[in-house]
C-alpha cells in the first residue's frame, strides 16, 4: 500500500466509519451491559454475587493487558486483517458466553472477550486516521468517539431491558449479527489497503511484567474494600507485587529495543499531555457512571431499566454535537473544545452534589442531559491533540498505548470510585447514627409519631434504619461527585501544556511504501 494512503480517503468512508463504529460500540459496550445482569446471572448459574464480580473483571483485566500488544501485532499481520480476526474472535467468544452453564466457562469467555476487545478499540481508531486526510479527522473522530462514550449508557439500559424481559444471555447474542457485519464488511473494504507488515521481536519479559501489575493492581482495588485494605496481608503482598513488578516494568521498557509499551511516546508533549487529561477523564466518568447506577437502584429504589432511562438522556447531545464538533475541529484550537467539556463536566457533578433523597426522575435526569454536551467535546478534541504529529509507522502503538491508558484509568477509577463511595458512606452513616438517641429531641419526636401509628419498635427501628442509610449513601455520592468535579476543573491546565500544531502528521507521513516498512521508528524529539 503506498505510503500516502495513510492519508488518502477511502472511497466509501462513511460506511467504513460506520462499520468500525459498530465493533467500537459492540465492545464497550458490553463493558457494562453485564453489570446489571449479575443477579440474574449468578442465580442462575448458581454462583455467589461476589464470585460473579470476575464476570466484569477478568473482560477489564483481558482487554487492558492486550491492548499494548496491537503495535506489535498490526505491525505482523497488517491492522485490516488484525481488526478482522479480533472481531471475529470476539464475536465466536460472545457466543460461548451466552451458551456457558457454569461460570468459570462465562469468565473464560469473557477473558477472551476481553483479549479481543484489547485490539478492536485502538485498531479501529489506527484504520479511520489511516484512511481519512487530516482535514476531515476530525469528524470522523467525534463520529468514533461518541461511540466509546455513549456505550457505557446504553449499556446498563440495555442490559436491563434484556434481563427484565429476556434471558440474560441475549446480553451476548446481540453481539452476534453486529460482530458478523463488522469484521466482514470491513476486511472486504480494507482487504486492498493493508499496511505494511515488518517483523519485531516481542518482547515477553515486558509482557510478563505488565499482565502481574496490571492484574494485581486489579484485584486490589476491586477486593481492598471488602477486605479492610491494609489491614490484610494480601492485600498488602498485591501492593508489594505491584510496586515492584511496576517499577521493574518502567525500567524494562525504557531500556529494551523493542517495547511491548512504547513509552517513548510521552516525550512527545502533545501525546503525553492529552493521554493523561483523556485517561483520568474517562476514569472519572466511568466511575460516576457506575456510582449513579447503583445509588438509583440500591437507594433511589428504582430498576434496573429506569435507572438506564435516567442516565440515557447524556446521549441526546452527544450524538446531535458529535458531527459539528467534528467540523469545528478543522478550525478552532481543540483545547478549548476540551476545556469547555470538563467545564460543563464539573457544573453537571457540582448541580449533583445537591441532590437529596427526594430528588424526581426529571431532577436526575437533567444534569445528564447536560452533560452530553461535555461528551460531545471532550473524547475527539483530545484524541486529535494526542495522534497529531505521529509518524503512520508508530500509530497502532500510539493508538493502542493511549487507549490502553484510557481502559485501564476507566477501569481503576470504577473501583476507587465504589471504594470512596462505601467508605464515605460508613461515615456518614457514623455520624448521622450519634445523633439518633433518646436525648435528641428530634430523634423522639419522630420515634414517638411512629409509635403513635401502632406500629412495633421493631419496626420503627427498621424505619429509623432506612431512613439513616438513604442520607449517608445520599451525602457519600455527594462526595464523590464534588471530588471529581474539582479533578476534571484541576485538569484543564494540562490540557493546555499541549502545543499547535495538533493535525501534522509525523515526518514519515509521506513516505512510500518501501521506505515506511524499512526505516525504523524515529526517535522522539524534544517536546514542543
Amino acid at each position: 500500500m503506498p505510503g500516502s494512503a495513510h492519508y488518502t480517503e477511502h472511497k466509501t468512508p462513511v460506511l467504513l466509519t460506520l462499520l468500525l463504529a459498530m465493533a467500537t460500540f459492540m465492545q464497550v459496550l458490553d463493558l457494562t451491559i453485564a453489570n446489571v445482569s449479575l443477579p440474574a446471572i449468578t442465580g442462575d448459574l448458581g454462583a455467589a454475587t461476589s464470585q460473579g464480580a470476575w464476570v466484569i473483571t477478568s473482560y477489564a483485566v483481558a482487554n487492558a493487558i492486550t491492548v499494548p500488544l496491537t503495535g506489535w501485532l498490526s505491525d505482523r499481520y497488517g491492522q485490516a486483517r488484525m481488526f478482522t480476526i479480533a472481531t471475529a474472535l470476539f464475536t465466536l467468544a460472545s457466543l460461548l458466553c451466552g451458551l456457558s452453564w457454569t461460570l468459570p466457562m462465562l469468565i473464560s469467555a469473557r477473558v477472551v472477550q476481553g483479549a479481543m476487545a484489547g485490539f478492536m478499540v485502538p485498531l479501529s481508531q489506527a484504520l479511520l486516521l489511516g484512511n481519512y486526510p487530516p482535514e476531515k479527522r476530525g469528524m470522523a473522530l467525534a463520529i468514533w468517539g461518541m461511540t466509546v462514550v455513549v456505550a457505557p449508557i446504553v449499556g446498563p439500559l440495555l442490559g436491563g431491558w434484556i434481563t427484565d424481559n429476556a434471558h440474560w444471555s441475549w446480553i451476548f447474542y446481540i453481539n452476534l449479527p453486529i460482530g458478523t457485519i463488522a469484521a466482514f464488511g470491513t476486511w472486504q473494504l480494507l482487504k486492498d489497503r493493508e499496511t505494511p507488515l515488518r517483523r519485531r521481536p516481542l518482547d515477553r519479559i515486558g509482557l510478563a511484567l505488565l499482565v502481574i501489575w496490571v492484574g494485581c493492581l486489579q484485584v486490589l482495588l476491586d477486593k481492598g474494600n471488602e477486605l479492610d485494605w491494609l489491614n490484610s496481608n494480601f492485600i498488602v503482598a498485591l501492593a508489594v507485587i505491584v510496586v515492584v513488578s511496576f517499577s521493574l516494568f518502567l525500567v524494562w521498557e525504557l531500556t529494551d529495543a523493542h517495547p511491548i509499551v512504547d513509552l517513548e511516546l510521552f516525550r512527545h508533549r502533545n501525546f503525553g499531555m492529552s493521554a493523561l487529561a483523556l485517561s483520568l477523564a474517562y476514569g472519572v466518568f466511568l466511575g460516576t457512571m457506575v456510582i449513579q447506577s447503583l445509588w438509583l437502584q440500591t437507594q433511589m429504589g428504582y430498576t434496573a431499566q429506569w435507572a438506564g432511562y435516567a442516565l440515557a438522556p447524556v446521549g441526546i447531545f452527544a450524538v446531535l454535537l458529535a458531527p459539528l464538533i467534528g467540523r469545528g475541529l478543522q478550525h478552532i484550537d481543540p483545547r478549548r473544545f476540551a476545556t469547555t467539556a470538563f467545564i460543563v463536566f464539573a457544573v453537571c457533578f457540582f448541580w449533583r452534589t445537591q441532590f437529596n433523597t427526594s430528588a424526581d426522575f426529571v431532577t436526575i435526569a437533567l444534569p445528564q442531559l447536560l452533560q452530553g454536551v461535555a461528551v460531545a467535546m471532550f473524547f475527539a478534541p483530545l484524541v486529535s491533540i494526542n495522534v497529531g504529529g505521529i509518524p503512520p509507522e508508530r500509530m497502532a502503538s500510539a493508538t493502542g498505548t493511549q487507549n490502553f491508558l484510557r481502559t485501564m484509568c476507566g477501569s481503576f477509577g470504577t473501583s476507587l470510585a465504589i471504594a470512596l463511595w462505601t467508605r464515605r458512606e460508613s461515615l456518614h452513616r457514623a455520624q448521622l447514627a450519634e445523633h439518633i438517641n433518646v436525648y435528641s429531641p428530634q430523634s423522639s419526636v419522630f420515634s414517638a409519631r411512629l409509635d403513635a401509628t401502632g406500629m412495633p419498635p421493631d419496626q420503627v427501628n427498621a424505619v429509623l434504619d432506612r431512613l439513616l442509610s438513604g442520607q449517608a449513601n445520599m451525602l457519600a455520592t455527594n462526595d464523590v461527585f464534588w471530588l471529581c468535579g474539582w479533578l476534571l476543573l484541576a485538569l484543564i491546565p494540562v490540557i493546555w501544556l499541549a502545543r499547535p500544531p495538533f493535525g501534522r502528521p509525523g515526518p514519515a507521513a509521506d513516505q512510500g511504501p518501501a521506505s515506511a516498512a524499512a526505516s525504523p521508528a524515529p526517535a522522539a524529539g524534544p517536546a514542543r
